[in-house]
């Protein structure tokens, strides 16, 4: 198989995991309904409140979570490859005190969990959005990459704030991902400033198809995110864009044009590896 008809899910998610399962699985099935094998969502798909307190009660252990319960059965229901780009959970094996994870799934179209990865950057800045972001308070930073291999492309997986550390997406792309997936929640303010060059520089740099879900628009815990999912070739063309509102934005992606692009551009051939010297000049 090379050529993949692809499928990112935009959402707006509220802090009722309920009516986000209802939402999102509507948009999952008129991506099937369009042809999508392969369909993402985006971070925070289950839940998404940054008030103190916010997360209390709807984080559960990875086995008891609603929303990748009913996502999954779904995926299989319709036969189609599905990541959910993250939901918070606590880990089956900690202390139910423990921190969460922030963590994206892949499900095969047997409903099946064949992959999970925890997002290693933590988003611990100030945006000057007027809030306060400190994702390592409350969540335990991820130690590993994951790369899959599934029969349709090498997927290599990540998560938002990942997008800003290149150095993640080159160890990917030269254990060989041809599809990097970026599910996020970009901040309006920063979305604006940098969203599209990022995604596409991290296409372009490593000769890969990059799918971005997001979540866009006014949240009822008073967040902006920046929304405009995005689908880029390996060229760093942009394939599909999606504007504010939840929606479904598709593209067929030939996974032959990847070794067209590496083979114009070999950067992963040519990179070398070097120090530096550090010189004080008075």
């Amino acid at each position: 198989m090379t050529i993949i008809h692809c499928a990112c899910i935009q959402l707006r998610s509220s802090e009722n995991v309920a009516d986000n399962i209802q939402i999102v699985s509507e948009l999952i099935r008129e991506a099937a309904s369009m042809g999508a094998e392969f369909i993402l969502t985006p971070e925070n798909t289950g839940f998404l409140d940054i008030r103190r307190g916010g997360a209390v009660g709807k984080v559960v252990r990875q086995s008891a979570d609603a929303c990748l319960a009913a996502l999954s059965c779904l995926a299989g229901e319709l036969g189609v490859w599905l990541q959910i780009g993250s939901l918070a959970v606590l880990d089956d094996k900690t202390e139910a005190d423990a921190k969460y994870s922030n963590r994206s799934f892949l499900i095969n179209p047997n409903g099946q969990i064949v992959a999970h990865y925890d997002k290693i950057h933590m988003f611990d800045v100030e945006v000057g959005d007027g809030q306060s972001y400190k994702e390592s308070r409350a969540y335990e930073a991820g130690q590993q990459s994951v790369l899959v291999e599934t029969p349709f492309a090498k997927l290599g997986m990540s998560i938002c704030y990942d997008l800003r550390f290149p150095y993640l997406y080159r160890q990917l792309a030269q254990a060989g991902a041809n599809l990097i997936t970026i599910p996020a929640a970009f901040t309006k303010v920063t979305g604006e400033a940098h969203w599209h060059a990022l995604i596409r520089a991290r296409a372009i740099e490593n000769g890969a198809f990059v799918m971005a879900a997001a979540q866009g628009g006014l949240h009822s815990d008073g967040r902006e995110t920046f929304g405009h999912s995005l689908i880029v070739s390996p060229w760093g063309e942009v394939i599909a864009e999606a504007e504010l509102d939840p929606c479904v934005i598709t593209a067929k992606l030939d996974m032959e044009d990847v070794k067209r692009a590496r083979a114009r551009i070999p950067s992963l051939q040519n990179e070398r590896t070097f120090s530096v010297r550090s010189i004080r000049a008075d």
